[in-house]
């Protein structure tokens, strides 16, 4: 007797085995249709994979979280399938589903075209058409070594001989094409639907290594319906238009160049925006309490070995010798801040202790993840430690989140998610100490209203942490701000304080960022509002525009006005048409354009242009320039 439990709680017994075909028909025929795998006790297994012990079951359908991983991986299959009818002699290896998509690696020495991967798609259409039975067989280790390299698969074979001898080897079946997979699969390759796409293909070495040989990889991407595919290639569409390198350059914002891979070349307007950034977090943090320092680049690497930096991360430091020693590059600002501290004796009175840096760190990055400034070897951190009791905790920690959700919409975000990760396996700190963090955490994200979502057993081995997500103009997610408790740094680094009682304790230490990084961050922000910046956060905030020579005094003496109100402007008193200089600073992004002709000149007024208007309006100058700079002074979008 096999008792199987259903999501409603609902208990059906079967005599014998049961498969998930039968479960499925018996609660509703309409239900087998749409049926796609069987979740059994937590873990997805085919439809027809018997179920002999007592389980709680539940049928996956389209509409369930795993489905569109499930269609990903069948289309993958149906993409390698359809490659190597079109192309026979061309060998498999490995094809897993990623954010977006899916991508299978190809060896075949002739490289794969734009016309290739139209052909590829217009073959996997006809093969979802034929919706192929999707068949599970097991087989012996050394009977599938020999059968693939029998037929030319040696990177198959290679796979098969890495695998844990313990392991289970399986082989899906679609009609006759068959590869080694775990699954779990679609009955059919017909329920992978028509949402799908070929996006590109690029270069990649068999197992991520050099030394190996270049095989070539073709990316797709998968939806559950052809509105999800249309609304996808839209936002890709969109993101290349805002593509922060594309922008940054037409700006002249930035530049990166071979001799210095991974650093920014900033330019005088990319250098004001990121100046105006850490003006504005310099502002916000002095109203909070915080203390900024500034910390050596460059310490002993006996203080990383202390720290324990030289054991984790090492292989993303920069070094150097000197002196008979080795000093590292710092790739964090942490320990630097607990030797701020350290200097004179703390009190429980002096806690918290909020100490701020915009600290500039180096960490090795392999050249082919470089980004941008999304993904960059030299950055700086807007970094923070709060130096607090256990019994401040909480209270440290809803500030703490208050003030990155208030920055933020600042900045044009108003929609933010959050990632609370607990404790690991391994971790230091007493379960009583853990309780308190975690708490503390949750409490802090449950007052901010925002949805949260549970990373289980992924925090600090120190402690628990918070991600803050960002969710950009187009939709896409950019984790940014990160709130970390940590139990255990400032214990090995020597930190203490005297306790009420006159004993000494160790500080807890939560470590803040709010940008995160600020190049990368200004990339983010770039995306966001596509190059058109907030007025109060623009490198140029006014374009002055004569309309003739004539006007160019009265445009002189209005920029002066604008910079005596700090004002950032510029003048264009060039000889060109003034339609022509509009369009000009318009493509430039310059938030407002002040115009002047004769009659402005004759009234003391000024005609006003912001950027995306047609209409315009005229007014005093004087009150014009007054309005500006309220809007300067307060951020917001």
């Amino acid at each position: 007797m096999v008792s199987i439990k259903l999501p409603d709680g609902k208990i059906k017994k079967y005599d014998s085995p049961v498969t998930g075909i039968q479960i499925a028909k018996d609660i509703a025929p309409s239900l087998l249709k749409k049926a796609l795998v069987i979740e059994v006790d937590g873990k997805h297994k085919d439809l027809d994979v018997e179920i002999n012990k007592d389980s709680s079951v539940k049928i996956i359908t389209i509409n369930d979280d795993y489905a569109l991983e499930l269609i990903r991986h069948d289309s993958a299959h149906c993409m390698a399938m359809a490659v190597q009818q079109l192309f026979p002699g061309t060998q498999v290896t490995i094809g897993p589903v990623i954010e977006n998509g899916f991508y299978y690696d190809f060896a075949r020495d002739e490289p794969f075209n734009d016309s290739d991967l139209k052909r590829i798609e217009k073959k996997m259409h006809e093969i979802v058409d034929q919706d192929l039975k999707t068949r599970r067989e097991v087989w012996d280790r050394n009977k599938a070594i020999k059968h693939f390299k029998n037929i030319g698969e040696q990177y198959k074979a290679e796979i098969i001989e890495s695998i844990p001898n313990n392991e289970e080897l399986s082989i899906y079946f679609h009609g006759t094409w068959y590869d080694l997979c775990r699954g779990p699969h679609l009955p059919s390759l017909g329920k992978i639907g028509k949402a799908f796409k070929l996006m590109k293909v690029a270069g990649a070495y068999w197992r991520g290594d050099s030394k190996n040989k270049m095989l070539q990889r073709i990316y797709g991407t998968c939806w559950r319906t052809k509105k999800d595919l249309d609304d996808y290639l839209h936002r890709i569409e969109e993101a290349e238009k805002r593509d922060h390198r594309k922008i940054g350059k037409a700006l002249d914002l930035f530049h990166f160049q071979e001799e210095s891979p991974g650093a920014v070349f900033w330019h005088q307007k990319g250098w004001t925006l990121f100046q105006s950034l850490i003006k504005f977090m310099r502002e916000k943090q002095n109203d909070a309490g915080y203390l900024e320092v500034n910390t050596p680049e460059m310490l002993d690497k006996i203080l990383w070995e202390k720290s324990g930096h030289w054991e984790k991360f090492q292989e993303y430091m920069y070094t150097t010798d000197a002196d008979d020693k080795t000093f590292a590059i710092k790739p964090m600002n942490c320990p630097g801040h607990v030797q701020v501290y350290n200097q004179g004796l703390k009190s429980y009175k002096d806690l918290p202790l909020k100490i701020s840096e915009f600290g500039k760190v180096h960490r090795y990055e392999p050249s082919g993840a470089l980004h941008g400034l999304m993904r960059v070897r030299a950055f700086t951190q807007d970094d923070a430690h709060i130096f607090c009791t256990h019994e401040q905790i909480t209270e440290e920690s809803l500030k703490v989140t208050n003030l990155i959700l208030d920055i933020y919409k600042s900045f044009g975000f108003e929609s933010v998610k959050l990632k609370f990760s607990d404790r690991p396996v391994k971790r230091v700190g007493s379960d009583k100490i853990w309780d308190q963090s975690e708490k503390a955490l949750l409490d802090a994200i449950k007052t901010s209203g925002l949805k949260y979502e549970v990373n289980k057993g992924e925090g600090a081995f120190y402690g628990p942490k918070i991600e803050f997500v960002l969710i950009d103009a187009i939709g896409r997610e950019w984790q940014c701000g990160t709130l970390q408790v940590d139990f255990n740094l400032p214990g090995r680094l020597d930190a203490t304080y005297v306790a009420s009682d006159g004993s000494k304790k160790v500080p807890v230490m939560l470590h803040r960022a709010m940008f995160g990084s600020l190049e990368r961050f200004i990339g983010i922000l770039i995306e966001h509002h596509a190059g058109k910046f907030p007025f109060w956060l623009s490198p140029d905030q006014v374009a002055v525009l004569p309309i003739s020579n004539e006007q160019n005094d009265y445009a002189i003496k209005v920029k002066m006005s604008l910079e005596k109100k700090g004002l950032r402007s510029i003048i264009d008193i060039r000889n060109e048409k003034i339609n022509y200089k509009i369009r000009e600073h318009s493509v430039s992004k310059i938030p407002i354009l002040m115009i002047c002709g004769a009659k402005e000149v004759e009234n003391n007024t000024i005609t006003i242009r912001r950027l995306g208007q047609e209409q315009q309006q005229t007014m005093n100058l004087n009150e014009a320039i007054e309005q500006l700079l309220i809007k300067s002074l307060t951020p917001s979008i």
